[in-house]
């Protein structure tokens, strides 16, 4: 196998980004693209109510375990297998089951901050920031999270207000700066998305 390749996948939340993620799975071959969501390493909660689980900001740096994400990603390129952990969003918990991961050409790394961490942003080959304006993240985030996720319109809203949004500005937002690709997250087709990986591998 050629040498693994790790690549980050970055955006606000609802941008697209995890779509345009499977649209690389999906064009380049499973058996060569894999992913690796950010958002399976949100520190594990179980220890605190459910309350307290639901008032924690997943949107600050603070909610990730990324030093387990930067292991795994070292024993991938090293050749290992990985377990990879699961993040349950209706109890906002980690699952006791766990994905098993073995390396491959293309791991992408997709989350909102994964261009945010310098230890990761030293692992990358290249990466993708996917760039969608507010109105239609929040208005993708309130249909995913009512419909996905189990939430109210209300709650989607406080917690867009309180700390989506102001972290977006405050903590996503200027990792655009360390992308190597700018990404529409709008509308886009499949030559697109073959162009994209395309650029990004050959860097």
């Amino acid at each position: 196998m050629a040498k693994t390749r790790i690549i980050a996948v970055a955006g606000g939340t609802a941008s697209g980004k995890t779509t345009l993620a499977r649209d690389l799975v999906r064009v380049g071959g499973a058996q060569r693209v894999q992913i690796i969501p950010l958002d399976a390493y949100y520190r594990c909660n179980a220890h605190l109510s459910p309350d307290e689980r639901a008032r924690c900001n997943y949107d600050h740096p603070d909610a990730f375990e990324i030093n387990l994400l930067e292991r795994q990603l070292g024993s991938l390129m090293s050749g290992e297998t990985v377990d990879v952990p699961q993040y349950d969003f209706s109890t906002h918990s980690r699952s006791k089951i766990t994905h098993r991961m073995t390396p491959s050409e293309i791991l992408l790394v997709e989350g909102i901050l994964a261009l945010h961490f310098t230890g990761l942003r030293q692992l990358y080959s290249a990466s993708v920031f996917v760039h969608t304006s507010d109105e239609l993240r929040f208005s993708r985030r309130m249909s995913r999270d009512i419909r996905e996720r189990g939430r109210t319109e209300d709650s989607v809203r406080t917690q867009w207000n309180d700390t989506v949004h102001p972290m977006h500005t405050e903590f996503c937002e200027p990792t655009k700066a360390h992308a190597t690709e700018v990404f529409s997250g709008e509308a886009w087709g499949d030559g697109h998305v073959v162009e994209l990986l395309e650029r990004l591998v050959r860097r």
